[in-house]
């Protein structure tokens, strides 16, 4: 047995373990039998967008997908039923294009890099529309977190009468079920770390900050802000090069479900991996998991444990 796993006596750990693979969780989505609709998918970075399109065409609907230019992958195009790409600051294009393909709800999926706003010249390098500047000026001026951004667009889009719909109305098996999702299981330690983490990151969340905080020995190593997980994974390890840290991602207070839902999958592992990383937990019922059994099979290979847990748990945990 490896120093850094604990036997199943462990009185820390004991609650848990006693707990189903496969339990559910107050704050999951509710599930509903759905007609088959017009989706309109409006698709960032990662593999995300791809596994709900393929869910929902795969459930009946059709899918007529926009993918932000240089962002979205162009494996999308096969998973859909009609696929173009848009300019990332061209809303009024965009909602000219779900008008002219009828869909009846739209939804976004993927991650959006917020830092191009950042770069220099961004206003000549994005071209924005009249429609981006009405939201821009209209929706996001007081600042722009990434909730006040993304409530911005939708708000643009219900100007034409738009409902945007969470991508897991549609494809709920993505979420993630309550338990471990590897053989490896964190030690009594390492749950400490989880417990110390899982307030801060809430409150990170509740800032609309990020959702990821990195843990060692109880103390944080970094916090995930406008660079996403991956980075940060990646600064923790350029910081805490013993590596062994702790990784805990959980949905804001005030989740919205229509976006920035928190997503792990095996580019998560690896970069854990290479930073050094040895525990990851997940809030269960509010996580999307991109091919779970991979994630699971590479984190067992790297000796990572992942475990999907919730704020009743952890209370269990710390009253035992």
């Amino acid at each position: 047995m490896s120093s850094d796993q604990e036997p199943d006596s462990n009185p820390d750990i004991l609650p848990f373990v006693r707990r189903p693979l496969t339990g559910t969780t107050s704050r999951s989505v509710i599930t509903e039998s759905i007609p088959p609709m017009r989706l309109g998918l409006l698709a960032g970075a990662g593999e995300f967008p791809i596994r709900f399109a393929r869910g929902a065409r795969n459930a009946g609907h059709y899918v007529y997908a926009l993918g932000i230019g240089g962002m979205a992958s162009e494996d999308l195009a096969q998973d859909c039923d009609e696929f173009r790409y848009a300019p990332l600051a061209r809303l009024g294009k965009a909602i000219r294009l779900f008008r002219k393909a009828n869909v009846q709800r739209i939804i976004m999926a993927g991650k959006i890099e917020k830092t191009v706003l950042f770069h220099p010249f961004r206003w000549i390098r994005l071209m924005p529309d009249w429609r981006t500047l009405h939201m821009w000026y209209r929706y996001a001026r007081e600042n722009k977190k990434d909730d006040t951004l993304l409530l911005a667009v939708i708000r643009e889009f219900e100007r034409d009468g738009f409902v945007f719909d969470s991508a897991l109305k549609y494809c709920p098996e993505l979420l993630v079920k309550h338990g471990f999702l590897t053989h490896r299981r964190p030690s009594a330690a390492q749950w400490k770390d989880i417990r110390f983490g899982w307030d801060l990151a809430r409150e990170m969340g509740r800032l609309d900050i990020g959702q990821t905080v990195v843990i060692n020995d109880t103390a944080v190593i970094a916090v995930e802000a406008i660079e996403g997980t991956d980075r940060c994974i990646r600064r923790a390890g350029e910081l805490c090069r013993r590596g062994g840290f702790t990784v805990v991602k959980v949905a804001k207070p005030l989740q919205d479900m229509r976006f920035d839902v928190p997503t792990i999958g095996i580019e998560t592992i690896k970069t854990m991996h290479e930073s050094g990383g040895k525990v990851l937990a997940i809030e269960s019922g509010m996580t999307i998991i991109i091919s779970p059994e991979e994630v699971a099979e590479l984190a067992d290979k790297f000796g990572i444990a992942i475990v999907a847990v919730n704020a009743d748990e952890l209370a269990l945990l710390a009253a035992a």
